[in-house]
């Protein structure tokens, strides 16, 4: 196998032109073999494989700097800086990740998983090896859905006042996670049509150099002028008129044709864009028909595609159900997502009540401004977002919404640790930065009827709320228990004595688990479901510590400005009886892995709790 001859990096480079073919089809079965089995994103990974070799064969690692954005799409890239037989253990505790890691390999360049990041990340380095004298080429890599997000458009307006070489490859695959929307998509649509031109241009080029003598300063001269063929075959080129030398479109399944652009690149003083075209899952059916349900897959059936097993609902699966429901009976609904509307459960609102769904693309800073403006029109917006991809509108969420204190419903889906992704997607912090803000509601459901109970008090709370739940299978725990929600008090499960459990959300299901085996010592300890972060039920804590004199807080969140701490710097002057222990995440970065053993790592499992209870205050 050709792919055996890749041992290290730059291994690539000693390969023949026919091998490379070859290559690329058994880097493809590689991948499908290894994520029906790990599960891990394919579809981006397909599409990627000729684009990765191409840059491979020009391209001298690590002295050369290779930055992919978002990230998931690197798979390659790995198996071709010597990191093939890693593969096994992808995503999992101790194994690979399935991001660029730089403390994994002096080939990755920068540790990313959010999108619209490659270029800044790119200019930097650009700016750093001139200062400092060195020579390495720069190449960052963006994805036409990337493209969407407005961080990518400060770095181009930034790059185009480059007087250096820096290339940065467009991955034109017309999708992000879903289909691509927006004028930037339309766009790029009719320069894919547009493929004539790039013939054109070359014919005219090498006949002009055919000219005796004066052809090649004709050539020249062409280049310098501002209006170029290129603006009469496309009017209004964007990427030119910024000032980037714009090359292409090229196919992203030629390995030749790109290395000899990316070489051609190279030889440009400046910034040049490479405009290349993917095709998202290329060599796997059920990708190509699918790619958005294989973006990010479990394990699945190679001939068939269909995951390995079925699983319960998930808390995604009940939001969609409330978000349709919704939907039929107030028409002030409207649903806003950030090029998700798959991964937050919005497809069936969204071909449902089409007029009344906003796709914004992958741009969550405008996802929440244009949410606060549909509020001030009158209508009832619920944004649905990942707990990590709202970490980029902390400050419109802030000064947009909660400032003027409007009618925006954050349904925010991922909170909490998300397993095999890792430390760019887990939601560990949005507790801690939503509660700081003014005019905010925090809730956390137990349990998936909660979820669908909350959301009908969200949308009726005229005022900025926020729920988070995790990702995977509701609970259906305490399945008997349904008390009204009443804006910011928690729920008695279980009454003890001595000891309260508050837990908050997800963590109800651990808490119950820990009641259980402390029952078991003879500690016979109160349940609460918190509901709300903010406001939290003082009242009740009050109550409780007549006849509790230790409380223990659970969240999946970060210690840090946590509920945890908020309520034991309110115990601490308000309780001065009350011992608090708080249950959270370290205020540390958590790597990837089963969920249930990142718990056991951070000691939040049950046995961890029990065992740190007990030690406190019981001597056992």
């Amino acid at each position: 196998m050709v792919l055996d001859k890749i041992k290290k990096a730059n291994d690539v480079q000693e390969l023949s032109q026919e091998e490379l073919q070859t290559l690329a089809e058994e880097v493809r079965a590689f991948l499908i073999e290894h994520l029906s089995r790990t599960g891990g994103h394919l579809a981006s990974n397909l599409g990627v494989v000729e684009l990765t070799i191409a840059l491979h064969r020009v391209l001298h690692f690590p002295g050369d700097r290779l930055i992919w954005d978002v990230g998931h799409q690197c798979y390659t890239h790995k198996i071709l800086t010597g990191r093939k037989e890693e593969f096994e253990h992808l995503r999992q505790a101790g194994g690979m990740s399935g991001f660029p890691k730089r403390a994994e390999s002096p080939c990755d360049s920068f540790d990313t998983g959010h999108s619209s990041t490659s270029i800044s990340a790119g200019l930097g380095y650009v700016h750093a090896r001139d200062l400092q004298g060195e020579d390495y080429r720069v190449i960052s890599v963006i994805g036409d859905g990337a493209l969407t997000g407005g961080m990518a458009y400060e770095a181009l307006n930034n790059a185009a006042e480059l007087k250096k070489n820096f290339v940065i490859v467009l991955n034109d695959n017309n999708m992000s996670i879903s289909n691509n929307v927006g004028g930037m998509s339309a766009y790029l649509g009719n320069l894919r049509t547009a493929a004539s031109y790039a013939d054109l241009k070359l014919n005219v080029t090498n006949a002009l150099k055919r000219i005796p003598r004066v052809g090649g300063g004709m050539v020249q001269a062409i280049h310098k002028t501002k209006s170029s063929i290129k603006q009469f075959v496309i009017p209004g080129m964007l990427f030119e008129n910024m000032g980037l030398t714009y090359l292409g479109p090229v196919d992203g399944h030629n390995i030749s044709q790109m290395t000899r652009i990316f070489q051609d690149a190279f030889r440009v003083e400046g910034p040049v864009l490479v405009h290349v075209l993917t095709r998202k899952g290329m060599g796997y059916e059920p990708a190509m028909r699918h790619p958005a349900r294989f973006h990010g897959t479990a394990p699945f059936e190679i001939e068939t595609g269909i995951p390995a097993k079925k699983t319960r609902p998930a808390y995604t699966d009940i939001f969609s159900t409330v978000m349709r429901k919704f939907g039929d009976r107030d028409e002030k609904v409207v649903a806003v997502t950030a090029a998700m509307p798959t991964g937050t459960g919005l497809n069936r609102f969204a071909h449902m009540f089409p007029q009344r769904f906003f796709d914004v693309g992958i741009a969550e800073e405008h996802a929440v401004t244009f949410a606060a403006g549909l509020a001030l029109g009158g209508l009832k917006p619920v944004v649905a977002v990942y707990s990590s991809f709202l970490q980029r509108a902390v400050d419109q969420v802030l000064h947009d919404v909660c400032m003027q204190n409007l009618h925006v419903v954050f349904a925010i889906d991922r909170a909490g640790l998300v397993g095999s992704d890792g430390e760019t997607h887990h939601g560990c912090f949005d507790l801690t930065y939503l509660s700081m803000m003014p005019n905010m509601t925090v809730m956390a459901p137990k349990n998936k009827w909660e979820l669908s109970d909350m959301m009908k008090f969200a949308v009726a709370f005229d005022a900025p709320a926020a729920l988070r739940y995790p990702r995977g299978e509701a609970w259906e725990g305490f399945e008997d228990r349904r008390d009204p929600i009443v804006w910011g008090k928690g729920e008695m499960l279980v009454e003890g004595e001595e000891i309260a459990l508050l837990a908050v959300g997800s963590m109800v299901k651990t808490a119950e688990q820990v009641r259980r085996r402390l029952w078991e010592h003879g500690i016979r300890a109160t349940l609460v479901n918190m509901r709300f972060v903010k406001p939290f039920d003082r009242q009740l804590l009050k109550k409780l510590a007549a006849s509790h004199s230790r409380f223990v807080t659970l969240e999946e969140n970060v210690i840090t400005g946590g509920f945890g701490q908020q309520v034991a710097s309110w115990a601490g002057k308000e309780l001065p009886g009350v011992s608090v222990m708080t249950v959270a995440i370290p205020d540390q970065f958590v790597t990837h892995g089963n969920v249930d053993y990142l718990y056991r790592e951070l000691g939040m499992d049950e046995q961890s709790v029990t065992e740190r209870i007990l030690n406190r205050w019981y001597g056992k």
